[in-house]
């Protein structure tokens, strides 16, 4: 999952829910899990090399997805849509599981503690990090894990995605060689609940898809009760269900810094895309497609764990169903990213606008009664924009839901703008205003006020201080056994 920042609810507007149906909402502080010594996760990863090889040897080959590229980068607009939010000063593409501890050490966006009490972001920002996380769910319990500054677990999170983040492996299934599919994360628990869908009680299709919503999903920190992962699927899992959710709830991820809209951060929502596309709705899980069964070379077949690219083993992911040839499903679906970023791109440049607009609004003595319904129509417009930008395969789960999406966030960027046009001709403002240089990262990081090398600088001696010494503590705890997490 990419990494949260922390959260800022309201209470409930009772005057807003629909007393006629049972609402469901996120737990209280008293609902959370309490520690369950009888929950036991063996969390190194190495353990489990030397009977499960081929599993492990596929698993470790996700390190060869190497490059941490920048998406703000190529793309400095998102420094401007995510202004006052610490995604404006560090976002990357993802890439293989291998990494994913060394990633959340390595951004920009947790800072640089200097010791367990200290630094930007919240212990929630771990929790789909590792195998680490359900083991120290299951001794602190849900408050005792959540409560704290990231920087709390920095010696105890340190293996990555791995073997017990979806498997029972102290089971006698998962000895027998069975696939003792787990998931251990309370939140996730009560999320498929929420959704009629308990995974103890679900088949073995609708389980396989559940252990990628460990992770793969839409969330928030609940800082109301302990900073808790919340997944807001209590109206339903599509972009205007959760919408809903949060708007009754109050929830703001942050205020931006030029429009103060109150904005949300949507963060990878791709089970709920894959759910209502072709291949969810047909049973086709996240598993079928990038951990397909393979052959070895000694005859023995066995579960690909490189979480790859479905058209890297054509013949064992979409040739099991399709019968167009590889190059005709590669154009298919390079057509649909197009289409979609075209879109995209479109519904970016309106916001920019939009944000820049507010601030000169506000400069001009707008008032909160003028500026309601816009800064409501700017949030609407770029929770959609990220709900698609954020959909990891978007274009191939679902691409007619993610062009329906940025459709309807296209309109609410329209009607943004338009109460916006009103409130600056109100105020004399000439249209059009002036709107910044923002073409390069550093043009938009300079106009977006943020310091992005001393960023670097600090972030650079928390890895050559900090990071050692979680990593010295986390040996003498036998947390790790051979590998560490890689600097880079």
């Amino acid at each position: 999952m990419a990494q949260g920042t922390l959260a800022d609810t309201q209470p409930i507007d009772a005057s807003k829910v629909d007393t006629q149906a049972e609402i469901k909402y996120a737990p209280k502080k008293g609902e959370l899990a309490t520690p369950n010594p009888d929950l036991k996760i063996d969390s190194v990863n190495e353990k489990f090399a030397e009977k499960y090889p081929r599993q492990y040897d596929s698993w470790k080959s996700t390190n060869k997805s190497t490059a941490a590229d920048s998406a703000i980068e190529q793309d400095p607009r998102m420094i401007v849509l995510w202004g006052g939010y610490a995604f404006a000063k560090d976002y990357n593409k993802p890439r293989g599981h291998y990494y994913a501890i060394t990633d959340v050490r390595n951004i920009l966006r947790t800072g640089a503690p200097t010791d367990a009490n200290t630094g930007p972001q919240p212990m929630a920002c771990w929790t789909c990090k590792g195998p680490d996380v359900p083991r120290l769910i299951a001794e602190w319990g849900e408050e005792g894990y959540f409560t704290g500054k990231w920087a709390k677990a920095g010696a105890e999170v340190v293996n990555s995605i791995g073997c017990a983040d979806c498997h029972d492996t102290g089971s006698k299934d998962f000895a027998d060689g069975k696939p003792a599919l787990r998931i251990a994360r309370p939140h996730v628990l009560r999320a498929l609940e929420a959704i009629d869908k308990p995974f103890e009680q679900s088949d073995r299709t609708d389980q396989r898809a559940a252990v990628c919503a460990n992770c793969h999903v839409e969330y928030y920190f609940d800082k109301t009760n302990a900073n808790n992962v919340v997944f807001p699927w209590y109206k339903g899992v599509d972009v205007d269900s959760m919408e809903k959710y949060y708007d009754e709830i109050g929830f703001k991820d942050w205020e931006h810094s030029l429009s103060k809209a109150p904005m949300l951060k949507t963060q990878h929502p791709d089970f709920e895309t894959w759910s209502m596309g072709t291949h969810g709705k047909n049973g086709v899980t996240c598993i079928d497609c990038h951990m397909p069964k393979v052959q070895g070379e000694d005859g023995k077949v066995y579960t690909n764990h490189q979480i790859g690219n479905p058209f890297d083993a054509f013949e064992s992911t979409c040739a099991k169903c399709h019968d167009q040839s590889k190059q005709t499903l590669k154009q298919t679906v390079a057509n649909h990213k197009k289409d979609i970023k075209e879109v995209m791109i479109k519904l970016e440049d309106q916001l920019v606008s939009a944000h820049f607009e507010a601030k000169a609004a506000w400069d001009a003595g707008a008032t909160q009664d003028e500026m309601k319904d816009a800064l409501q129509a700017i949030r609407h417009a770029q929770w959609r924009w990220d709900y698609s930008a954020a959909s990891h395969g978007g274009h191939m789960h679902a691409p007619d839901v993610m062009l329906k999406v940025i459709a309807s966030g296209l309109d609410r960027a329209a009607d943004a703008r338009r109460e916006l046009a009103i409130i600056l001709s109100r105020h004399e403002v000439k249209q059009p205003i002036d709107y910044p240089d923002i073409s390069s990262a550093e043009k938009a990081w300079k106009v977006m006020g943020i310091d992005i090398e001393k960023e670097r600088q600090a972030k650079d001696e928390f890895i050559k201080t900090i990071v050692p010494e979680w990593n010295k503590e986390a040996k003498a705890k036998g947390l790790l056994i051979n590998d560490e997490p890689p600097v880079k």
